[in-house]
């Protein structure tokens, strides 16, 4: 264990890490993954699946192993024991820093299918990680503006409809699609432009998770709601790695999904209102469990 290096040292040591890992078992995974274009053949798309989610967890197993390296954390994980990795999860968390991904990684790491998000098509370009991303059949969905569907209204529906296409792939393997709810960052500043009614959250965004179930709600099972607290500091990526995250809470809570979940968020107003109220709920309780494990 490195506890005793200074901070900076820790950071700049940590951060290579990071980088030689993942140009190691990217390169490996972009080159396996060509084959599912060369032989594509549904058992062989099958076994190559597990052997890309097997490079990408023990990426992710590394990146765990260098934190602990460098990063004396308190880990206080709560409800863990109820998560199944067999099982096909919808994962929604508040977001307040990057490292929340971080995190979630590794405690879910071997508990859950492994995470995959819903990605910009621009995100392709990002070096090694677009390419790894793609591989991994993370779903990059194209979304359009109001005002450009009002000027081209044949394509209403399709940024949907091709992302539904494109989670096809996703029946013979279990996956977790992970939806920060809150669709940014939390900060006080962003708290009062909102004028939010939580103490601790911004508004939830219920069209990001609309349009998850909307895409693949026939084939997620249950709800994991996450709530991550920083007790001292909200930390920033660079906080993370230098050490200086002291204690890290995260509260998982399984929700069992139901037909009533999903509907046509963008074109039903009836249920667009039930969903909305749905969500608040539980955007409502984990306010007060944020509260609640504060005053612990």
């Amino acid at each position: 264990m490195l506890f005793f290096l200074p901070s900076p040292l820790k950071g700049f040591l940590s951060f290579i890490l990071v980088i030689v890992n993942t140009i190691c078992l990217t390169t490996p995974l972009i080159f396996l993954s060509l084959f599912k274009f060369l032989l594509p053949f549904s058992p062989v798309i099958v076994i190559l699946d597990k052997i890309l989610i097997a490079i990408a967890t023990f990426w992710i197993s590394i990146n765990s192993l260098n934190y602990s390296l460098f990063s004396k954390i308190d880990w206080d994980i709560r409800g863990l024991e109820k998560l199944d990795r067999k099982e096909w999860y919808l994962v929604m968390s508040n977001h307040q820093s990057w490292v929340d991904i971080l995190v979630l990684q590794k405690t879910l790491n071997k508990k859950i299918p492994m995470l995959k998000f819903f990605l910009k098509k621009e995100l392709i370009w990002v070096p090694f990680l677009g390419l790894a991303w793609w591989a991994l059949d993370f779903p990059f969905m194209k979304r359009y503006s109001k005002q450009f569907l009002a000027q081209n209204p044949r394509l209403k529906g399709k940024d949907l409809e091709s992302t539904r296409k494109a989670c096809e792939r996703f029946k013979h393997t279990p996956i977790s699609i992970m939806n920060f709810v809150e669709g940014t960052r939390f900060t006080p500043e962003k708290k009062d432009g909102q004028k939010s009614p939580f103490v601790h959250l911004l508004n939830p965004k219920a069209g990001g998770v609309a349009f998850v179930l909307g895409s693949m709600g026939d084939y997620l099972h249950k709800i994991i709601d996450v709530t991550i607290i920083y007790p001292d500091k909200t930390p920033n990526f660079w906080d993370f790695l230098s050490g200086r995250t002291k204690k890290i809470i995260i509260d998982f809570e399984v929700l069992e999904m139901n037909q009533g979940m999903k509907g046509d968020y963008f074109n039903d107003p009836e249920y667009k209102a039930a969903f909305c109220e749905w969500l608040n709920k539980i955007w409502t309780k984990k306010d007060e469990r944020i509260s609640l494990i504060d005053t612990e």
